[in-house]
């Protein structure tokens, strides 16, 4: 009994000496896990994955932590779902099976919105490049401002995964600030006139076999124009086209609950475990994280300024706040887009019409993924 108080108390001190003495950074790093916590449980902050981050944050940095080591818990569920690819592609099937793509189908021209809110991804690209990044972790970082945690951490698991934690944590942190980040923008880039366009009501016109073949015919362009990126698209679409059949309920039920809950729990522990204070606090994650801001201000900018085209060449029936939705942040860009309406018009109802630039930012940001991945493995570097 003694021997072992002993054996504990040896353990605490060589704990505490490490940490005094070699583990500033894993001090630091325990903070930040403690308030990831904090921004998943107190201010809601998507809590489904800062909390299982926050938590292997914490477990990873712990004095003489051996999580992450060969054999180690964290390790395996990193090797079986980040290394592999398996997690992110999991989670795009539940996005898929939970994706309505209705609404951008009654209006298919605002596909353009989510093409032109992808626009801010390649420009930070560049400034990347620019600073020094290697082109695989300039794509990475880049992807950030798609505002798509799992497409952000399919490519940097897969081509950069010594910056996996910083970007994953990023993605996810920025993608919740989509409701503070993107009003300022969209206020200064539109007129009075423009904020207070009305849309009219969504009708539904395309039929139940349109909604059908919809993912079908997305899968076999992606697999035609970016075959790279087919995994990434084919999970989407194999979700949605799951729920569209409407005759494997089970399975879409699966995919958008039980399924997507298990992968997140082991996904955010994983990305936790790469987060140990020596590899992270780096300048390269602070440069992340100003190049992923950036990225998403870029975005919706773009949207936001490829809107007022639209509304001009349309004769002013389109309003250009629903550009800021072009990213994918789904469905939170669409709602900030209907509550920016109706601050300067009760009785504007943009949502239906923001959700179809959402959902197309959705398809846009895979799709900027795919072709970056294809470019990149053009020029021989994957």
């Amino acid at each position: 009994m003694v021997e072992s108080i002993f054996i504990g108390i040896s353990g605490l001190l060589s704990g505490l000496e490490y940490l005094f003495t070699e583990g500033l950074q894993n001090v630091i790093m325990l903070f930040l896990g403690g308030f990831l916590l904090y921004l998943g449980i107190k201010k809601e902050v998507e809590p489904l994955l800062l909390v299982p981050i926050g938590f292997g944050c914490i477990l990873v940095n712990l004095p003489l932590s051996d999580l992450m080591d060969e054999g180690g818990v964290i390790r395996i569920f990193y090797d079986m779902g980040i290394m592999n690819e398996l997690f992110p592609l999991l989670i795009f099937v539940g996005i898929g099976a939970m994706t309505d793509f209705g609404p951008l189908l009654e209006n298919p021209k605002i596909l353009l919105l989510g093409a032109a809110g992808q626009f801010g991804i390649f420009l930070t690209l560049l400034l990347a490049l620019a600073l020094g990044f290697d082109k695989l972790e300039a794509v990475s970082i880049g992807i950030i401002g798609a505002c798509d945690g799992p497409t952000a951490i399919y490519v940097t698991s897969q081509y950069a995964p010594q910056l996996l934690g910083a970007v994953s944590v990023a993605a996810y942190s920025y993608m919740s600030l989509v409701p503070i980040i993107q009003p300022p923008i969209m206020k200064v880039l539109t007129t009075k006139r423009e904020k207070t366009i009305r849309m009219g009501v969504v009708k539904k016109t395309v039929s139940d076999r349109t909604r059908l073949f919809f993912p079908l015919v997305v899968t076999l362009v992606t697999g035609l124009i970016a075959p790279k990126g087919l995994p990434l698209m084919g999970m989407i679409m194999l979700g949605n086209f799951m729920k569209e059949s409407a005759v494997v309920a089970r399975l879409t039920h699966a995919s958008e609950n039980e399924i997507a809950n298990i992968v997140t729990l082991f996904l955010g522990l994983a990305i936790g475990g790469t987060m140990e204070g020596h590899a992270f606090l780096k300048t390269q994650t602070l440069a992340i994280f100003g190049l992923g801001f950036l990225a998403i201000c870029l975005d919706t900018a773009t949207g936001v300024l490829f809107g007022k085209l639209m509304c001009l060449l349309t004769g002013g029936k389109v309003n250009p706040l629903i550009g800021a939705a072009g990213i994918s942040a789904y469905p939170m860009a669409a709602r900030v887009a209907q509550v920016q309406g109706q601050r300067y018009d009760k009785q504007n109802y943009l949502l239906m019409h923001a959700m179809g630039a959402n959902t197309g930012g959705q398809i846009g940001s895979v799709m900027a993924a795919a072709v970056m991945l294809s470019i990149l493995k053009g020029m021989g570097l994957i």
